[in-house]
């Protein structure tokens, strides 16, 4: 097998490095320069990120400075395993190791495989997940299934975002304005302030204003621009020495023009009416309509911590409301009417969700007996209302239809993972998780004018359903510390995403027919090492993930995105995560992921039979590369400079692994040059992203009927100068 292939290598490789950091130490034992710690809670307590026996890719604070991470997409260049799309503007697609679903950003009956968590509260829907990484203490990566501890829907991974809590000690004002090309203007302000020894508060504003990437000419304006701002204030408590607690909220507003799609025409397309006219500049559209972009997402939430003589207990209470519409014209062409094929997707969508969290972290036995326990709850509320007009030449003329959904559900959990330390090096993990499940549905379909060609909805529905489910999610893992700096590990875990309903089906039958959940079981072993006196670090893992009821999306020409449970799929892959600071102020980081996920089979729930075809959004390989260093120009003065570059290799948007739907392989360069502070109080820095101006596909639709390629793209070259501050 695989796996047990790679352990032998593993412990060679570890015992290596084991004895590498022995000697090492012993030659520079006066060394202070090393790696920073970083400490994470992908085990919901924390600790050292090199003693978690979990695939993690941690960021902090100043590392998302320095690589100009300021979205969850930018993470993708720089985390192995992690890709980022989307459907729909505002609603991101997140996949990590190849699993993420597409389908929930029109379906109110549906949810993600990669879940967002920020300060340990679940984020469901994508419009509640599109948020800017600002005033952030980390940004964690956890890779596989974590059903144990993190629960429903975590099947192909999570990305948490730990914010900066206000501190009692420290007092300061500090704010960043940065202006580019695109006139982009982005103005960032925080602070934080001690009141006493026991409270304090911290808070941050962030504005962004932009010009779109994309000219329409039809209309004359740029689309696809930007403009949105947003805030977030925390309180902090500690009334004893025992208690704390952390009262936050956040509020973020976008209201910007839509995304038309690029409409292509090559070769394979060039005798569609869609391409008389159209510009070959993927940046020009011909959209009969601008479209828009408008989202409100909110949130409240109470963290509690006591130190009692169980050990600490942790309660997280929260309440989430997102609101987002956004419509599009589907098809952009520059024919007029009568011989117009026009189709405009208009979205609205209003989610709240409520979520108590309590959980127990103990240590006994001389802590070698140490763990943590739980009780979980969630309930959601999801109205979506997905309508589609289509223009087409007589006879057929217009037809327009709405899907009305209106979906509740509910879920409990009670969970709990223990850690035995059997020696001072050897520690064995149990954990489990039992969730229940249910939803309940109302699905209508509504034929509001015209008959279409030919109508996505030929017969009205209105159907109410309802559906329950359980999942029982355990984990098993054991860790070795080969030294003090070198640990191998070995773990196996359960994963399950919540089954669902179709939320623009073609029929009423096929609207009040739940989709099964999806499970994932994933065997994963490596080894996390530093070397050369903490100035190295090697993690490593491979994984094989065996999923059934794999919940897939497909488009179904002239309906509607379908989605049904495609049996089976294995993915095999092996990360590598590289990080050296060999000097002081020299560092290099490079990340590199290989990646073979296929369906084992597809069939019946699905559209069509594509058994032994890739995953859609899997590339078979990613690589990360930066090299960044800072060097004193004065006592007071440093020079910043870093060059980052990334790669991956050719994806498929759709199981149909049809060469349609393809973004080739290719390289990302960004860099950033600063001049800043010894002491980190003002810099100066210009910087550029996607500098040599690479055309990459944000997302692909083939539409063969009406031989069409529509695509939406990333952002172009950027770049631009920021001043920041703080005193």
């Amino acid at each position: 097998m695989a796996i047990c292939r790679f352990m032998h290598v593993v412990s060679c490789l570890a015992l290596t490095a084991g004895s590498g950091a022995a000697l090492a130490q012993e030659q520079t034992p006066s060394s202070t320069q090393g790696l920073e710690e970083i400490v994470v809670t992908a085990q919901r307590v924390a600790q050292n990120l090199q003693d978690v026996p979990i695939a993690i890719s941690a960021f902090s604070a100043s590392q998302l400075r320095d690589a100009r991470i300021e979205s969850v997409r930018d993470l993708a260049q720089y985390t192995p395993g992690l890709t980022s799309s989307e459907v729909n503007p505002g609603e991101p697609n997140f996949a990590i190791r190849g699993i993420g679903t597409e389908g929930i950003n029109s379906n109110a009956g549906g949810d993600a495989s990669v879940v967002m968590f920020v300060d340990g509260v679940y984020i469901g829907r994508g419009g509640g997940s599109n948020l800017n990484l600002y005033d952030l203490e980390r940004v964690e990566v956890l890779r596989g299934p974590q059903g144990t501890l993190f629960g429903k829907n975590v099947v192909g991974g999570a990305i948490s975002l730990v914010s900066r809590k206000p501190d009692f000690k420290e007092n300061f004002v500090g704010g960043t304005v940065s202006y580019g090309n695109y006139d982009r203007l982005e103005l960032l302000g925080r602070f934080n302030y001690g009141l006493s020894d026991i409270a304090a508060v911290s808070g941050a504003f962030t504005r962004i204003r932009r010009d779109g990437y994309t000219r329409n000419a039809t209309t004359g304006n740029r689309v696809d621009d930007e403009d949105l701002w947003g805030g977030r204030l925390s309180v902090r408590l500690a009334p004893s020495d025992v208690v704390d607690i952390v009262l936050s909220g956040d509020y973020t507003k976008q209201d910007t023009l839509g995304q038309p799609r690029d409409n292509v025409c090559n070769a394979s397309f060039n005798g569609g009416v869609h391409c008389v006219g159209v510009d070959p500049d993927p940046r020009v559209v011909n959209a009969v309509d601008d479209g828009f972009l408008k989202r409100e997402v909110g949130g409240l939430s109470a963290t509690v911590t006591l130190d009692s003589p169980m050990g600490e207990i942790t309660s997280i209470t929260a309440w989430r409301k997102a609101d987002y519409s956004h419509r599009d014209a589907f098809f952009s062409n520059p024919v007029n009417p009568p011989t117009q094929i026009e189709s405009i997707n208009e979205n609205v969508e209003e989610s709240q969700q409520f979520s108590q969290e309590l959980r127990l972290a103990f240590k006994t036995f001389n802590n070698r007996l140490s763990g943590v326990m739980g009780l979980y709850f969630l309930t959601e509320n999801i109205e979506r209302n997905e309508m589609l007009e289509q223009t087409f030449p007589a006879p057929a003329q217009q037809g327009r239809n709405a899907f009305p959904q209106d979906v509740d559900s509910d879920s409990f959990a009670l969970f709990g993972q223990a850690n035995l330390a059997v020696t001072d090096r050897l520690t064995l993990t149990v954990g489990a998780r039992m969730t229940w499940e249910s939803k309940r549905a109302h699905l209508q379909g509504i034929l509001v004018e015209g008959p279409g060609l030919p109508p996505p909805l030929s017969v009205p529905f209105d159907v109410r359903a309802r559906e329950s489910w359980r999942a029982f999610t355990p984990r098993f893992a054991a860790d070795y510390k080969v030294s003090d700096n070198v640990m191998i590990y070995a773990s196996a875990a359960r994963g399950f995403k919540s089954g669902g309903f179709q939320g623009t089906a073609g029929t009423g039958s096929s609207a009040a027919t739940p989709y099964d959940p999806e499970f994932a079981w994933n065997y994963e072993a490596g080894f996390k090492s530093r070397f050369f006196d903490n100035r190295v670090q090697l993690n490593v893992a491979a994984f094989r993930t065996d999923y059934t009821d794999l919940q897939v999306s497909q488009l179904v020409p002239l309906c509607c995105v379908v989605i049904g449970n495609a049996a089976t799929a294995k993915i095999e892959g092996v990360e590598a995560e590289f990080v050296a600071q060999l000097f002081e102020g020299f560092r290099i980081d490079a990340s590199y992921s290989r990646l073979d996920a296929k369906f084992d089979s597809f069939a019946d729930g699905a559209t069509a039979d594509f058994t032994g075809n890739r995953l859609p959004r899997a590339p078979k390989h990613q690589i990360g590369l930066a090299g960044q260093y800072e060097v004193p120009v004065t006592d007071s003065i440093n020079l910043f400079g870093r060059v980052g570059w990334s790669y991956r290799s050719k994806i498929f948007f759709e199981a149909s692994n049809t060469p349609l739907e393809v973004q080739k392989s290719y390289g990302m360069l960004d860099g950033r040059l600063a001049v800043r502070s010894a002491d980190d109080r003002w810099e100066v820095a210009v910087w550029g992203m996607n500098l040599t101006d690479k055309l990459v596909k944000n997302h692909i639709v083939a539409f063969a009927p009406f031989q069409q390629q529509l695509n939406t793209y990333q952002p172009p070259r950027t770049y631009g100068a920021t001043v920041s501050f703080q005193f």
